[in-house]
């Protein structure tokens, strides 16, 4: 009997492994659980160099939106969970509505930027924040013991944030809510703001159309700026973008580039991109509804190709059941 029973388990083992090791795609949604709002990177320094990330905001009543947890993958196929990397429990001032973390690498040290609270007036704790890790998987802590951003500027909620780092190294934030987008130059050490030449902190860059979810990209010397359209609870959720020759614009909108199948799922929006190193090959994740869904947080996380026309401009993105191929980094 025992003899059946190890010959039972080897069978069971082995045939696990030849299903792992044969996954074609990675499949959508990439991993189980309800997660939005994820921003994909891939860090430069060694060991981390060879893996793709993904930091999603964990997707549920405010109240219970306390952490974030990430995930990593060396061939976009197979996914590892890394759970609770930041947690309001670090954040003395965060107490709900941790969402739409931004992730950058500097000076090997790992800082994200996040929103919390949903602060819907000058009057309320909350805002952007910054908190800041050894490694990816964290544990993050609190960088600055205060929010980064606290106030309205130009209109915008302070949320939904994206930090980017222009070819001349200078580091900008780019981010709000209620419609209206900003710019800002961040110090060195992400302490604060640099002013602009006019004196302000704050620039605003709104496109037409534009409601939240702000990312920026360069592609052969030209800058693509994303952002998210409609509503994040409605199938009208989407994605569209602007090209200009600088990182402030102006961003004249050319047209939407990621929306609903209504075959497949809905709301698809709240978007980052990810570039192949030293290739032209392009990946799009986002979050977007099942159809079985109807609950507002019951959104999940996916990935796609995303590709250019001959003049630059972004194909129109297919969204899939079948995730995208295996494509390991070196």
């Amino acid at each position: 009997m025992k003899k059946q029973l190890l010959l039972f388990s080897l069978l069971v083992v082995t045939a696990t492994g030849y299903a792992q090791n044969t996954k074609k795609t990675s499949g959508n949604p990439l991993f189980p659980g309800w997660y939005a709002d994820p921003e994909g990177i891939i860090f430069n320094s060694k060991p981390h160099g060879n893996q793709y990330w993904i930091y999603p905001t964990f997707s549920a009543p405010y109240k219970d939106q306390v952490f974030m947890d990430a995930f990593s993958s060396k061939d976009l196929v197979s996914w590892t969970k890394h759970a609770k990397v930041l947690d309001t429990l670090n954040i003395k001032w965060a107490k709900k509505a941790l969402w739409a973390p931004s992730i950058i690498e500097k000076d090997k040290k790992y800082y994200m930027f996040f929103g919390a609270n949903d602060i819907q007036s000058d009057n309320e704790s909350g805002g952007i924040g910054v908190a800041v890790s050894d490694k990816p998987e964290g544990p993050f802590k609190d960088y600055l013991g205060k929010p980064l951003i606290d106030k309205f500027h130009n209109g915008a909620q302070p949320i939904d944030q994206f930090v980017f780092k222009d070819k001349d190294g200078q580091y900008y934030l780019y981010y709000g809510g209620w419609k209206h987008c900003n710019v800002a130059k961040l110090k060195n050490d992400f302490t604060g703001f640099i002013p602009f030449e006019d004196g302000k902190i704050f620039k605003e860059i709104t496109p037409d159309s534009y409601v939240e979810g702000p990312f920026m990209f360069i592609r052969n010397g030209k800058y693509y700026f994303m952002w998210s359209e409609g509503g994040w609870t409605g199938p009208d959720y989407s994605v569209a973008y602007a090209i200009a020759n600088s990182p402030f614009g102006p961003f004249k909108r050319i047209g939407k580039i990621l929306q609903q199948d209504p075959r497949v799922a809905t709301g698809a929006g709240h978007h980052s991109v990810i570039q192949v190193p030293e290739k032209d090959q392009w990946y799009i994740v986002y979050h977007r509804r099942p159809l079985t869904e109807t609950d507002g947080n019951h959104r999940v996380t996916c990935v796609d190709l995303m590709t250019f026309d001959a003049k630059g401009m972004i194909n129109p993105v297919i969204i899939t059941r079948e995730g995208v191929k295996s494509q390991p980094l070196k």
